[in-house]
C-alpha cells in the first residue's frame, strides 16, 4: 500500500482548515494518519514514533522494514486506506474540528507523561487552549444516585468558581452533572470522548457537549467517524487521568468503569481520591475501594480537593499493562452479522494471528461462535 504524500504542500492541502498551529506539516498530517492506524494507547507505535518521528516511522512500516514489527504491521497496515483517511479528515472538516499534535502550543503537555502510551494526536471540537491552571477530573458512575450527583454538582460549581478546569468523560449520571455545575458557574470544563467528536455520545447530551466545546473543548484521539467501543472507553479514561493533577472518583460500583481511571491516576502520580458514600450502597462500594486499597484521599468538600491539588504527585510513565484485548475483540463481533477473521482483526486493530487466538479463546468460553462458512458471531447476551 502506498503511503499517501506527506511532503509540505500536499500535507497542507489534506489538513486545509484543521490546523490552528503553524509548524510542520508533514509531521502533523502523519500524526493524523496514524491516529487513523491505531487503536488508542498502542505502545508499540508510540515507541517507534519517538524513536523515528511521524514521518519516518509511518515510511518504514509501509516498506515493511523491521522484522521485530511484523506483527504490529499486521493489524495496523489493513487500516492504511486512503479513503478512510480521507474520510476521517472531511469528517472533521464538517463539525469545525481541530487537529491538536505534540508541540502545538494547545497540546495538553501533562499527557506526555504516559509515555509510549501517550496519544499521537487529539482531536479537538470546540477552540479553547489547553488549561494553564489546576484541573481537577470529577467521574463516577452512569446509574448514580441523587446523592452522588448532588455531591458532583457541589464539587464541580465551587472548583471551576475557583477557576479549576473541570475534565470528565461526558457521559451519563456522574460525568454529566459534573459537567453542568461547572458550567453554570460559567466555569471551564472540558471533555473527552471514547469516539469521534463529530459525533455527540452520548445522544442525550448533544446540547451539553455543544455548550462544553464553547467552554472548554471536547477530545478525543480517535479520528472523526469513529465509534466508541467499550475498549476506547477504558484507553480514554488514562486520558482523564493524565489531562488532570488531581482525579476524584464521587461514586462508583464495586466493578465501575471509574476504577479503571483511578489506576491510571495513581500509576501516574496524580492525587487520587474519593467521595464515601453509606456503607450500605452499592453505588459507593467502588470509592470505599480507592480509599481501602489506593489509598485514596477521602473527599467532603471542594476544600478536601483544593488541599489535594497542593500535593499532587510528580507524573511517572505508565507501564506496559493494556486492559484485555479480549474485550476488543468482542467490540469488534456483531450477533446479527458474521465477520471473518480479517474483517475482525480490522475492526479490533489486532494483527489477524493474533485475533484468531482471542478468538478461540472466545469460543470456548462460549462468547463467540463460528456459523458454517467458518465466520464469527457474538453469542448473544455474551461480552
Amino acid at each position: 500500500m502506498n503511503l499517501p504524500d506527506l511532503e509540505a504542500p500536499a500535507a497542507r492541502r489534506a489538513l486545509r482548515g484543521l490546523r490552528r498551529a503553524e509548524g510542520d506539516e508533514g509531521s502533523a498530517y502523519a500524526r493524523a494518519i496514524w491516529s487513523v492506524l491505531l487503536e488508542p494507547g498502542d505502545g508499540v507505535a508510540g515507541a517507534l514514533i519517538a524513536a523515528h518521528g511521524p514521518v519516518d516511522a509511518l515510511r518504514l512500516v509501509s516498506r515493511g522494514e523491521g522484522a521485530e514489527l511484523a506483527e504490529a504491521r499486521a493489524r495496523w497496515m489493513p487500516r492504511l486506506q486512503p479513503g478512510s483517511i480521507t474520510a476521517a479528515l472531511e469528517s472533521a472538516r464538517r463539525a469545525a474540528v481541530d487537529l491538536v499534535v505534540p508541540g502545538d502550543e494547545d497540546w495538553p503537555v501533562k499527557l506526555d507523561d504516559l509515555g509510549a502510551h501517550a496519544p499521537v494526536a487529539l482531536w479537538r471540537r470546540g477552540r479553547s487552549a489547553a488549561p494553564v491552571g489546576p484541573v481537577v477530573a470529577l467521574v463516577g458512575a452512569r446509574a448514580s444516585t441523587a446523592y452522588g450527583e448532588g455531591i458532583a454538582a457541589d464539587l464541580a460549581a465551587e472548583l471551576a468558581a475557583d477557576g479549576v478546569t473541570v475534565v470528565s468523560g461526558a457521559a451519563y449520571g456522574i460525568d454529566g452533572a459534573a459537567h453542568r455545575a461547572a458550567l453554570s458557574t460559567a466555569g471551564t470544563t472540558s471533555a473527552f470522548l471514547a469516539g469521534g467528536v463529530d459525533r455527540s455520545y452520548p445522544r442525550g447530551h448533544e446540547a451539553l457537549l455543544t455548550t462544553i466545546a464553547a467552554s472548554g473543548g471536547v477530545w478525543s484521539e480517535t479520528p472523526c467517524g469513529a465509534a466508541p467501543t467499550k475498549w476506547r472507553f477504558l484507553a480514554r479514561n488514562r486520558l482523564i487521568a493524565g489531562f488532570a493533577d488531581a482525579v476524584v472518583i464521587v461514586e462508583a460500583g464495586w466493578r465501575s468503569g471509574s476504577l479503571n481511571t483511578a489506576a491510571h491516576a495513581a500509576t501516574l502520580g496524580r492525587a487520587l481520591g474519593a467521595v464515601p458514600g453509606p456503607v450500605t450502597s452499592a453505588a459507593s462500594a467502588g470509592c470505599h475501594r480507592i480509599l481501602r486499597e489506593y489509598d485514596g484521599v477521602c473527599v467532603t468538600s471542594a476544600a478536601d480537593v483544593r488541599e489535594m491539588l497542593g500535593g499532587a504527585g510528580a507524573g511517572t510513565s505508565v507501564d506496559d499493562g493494556r486492559t484485555d484485548e479480549s474485550t476488543r475483540i468482542m467490540d469488534a463481533l456483531s450477533a446479527r452479522s458474521a465477520r471473518p477473521t480479517n474483517e475482525v482483526a480490522r475492526r479490533s486493530g489486532l494483527a489477524p494471528s493474533h485475533a484468531v487466538v482471542l478468538l478461540g479463546f472466545a469460543e470456548l468460553e462460549g462468547r463467540a461462535m463460528r456459523d458454517s462458512e467458518g465466520d464469527w458471531l457474538l453469542r448473544h447476551g455474551a461480552r
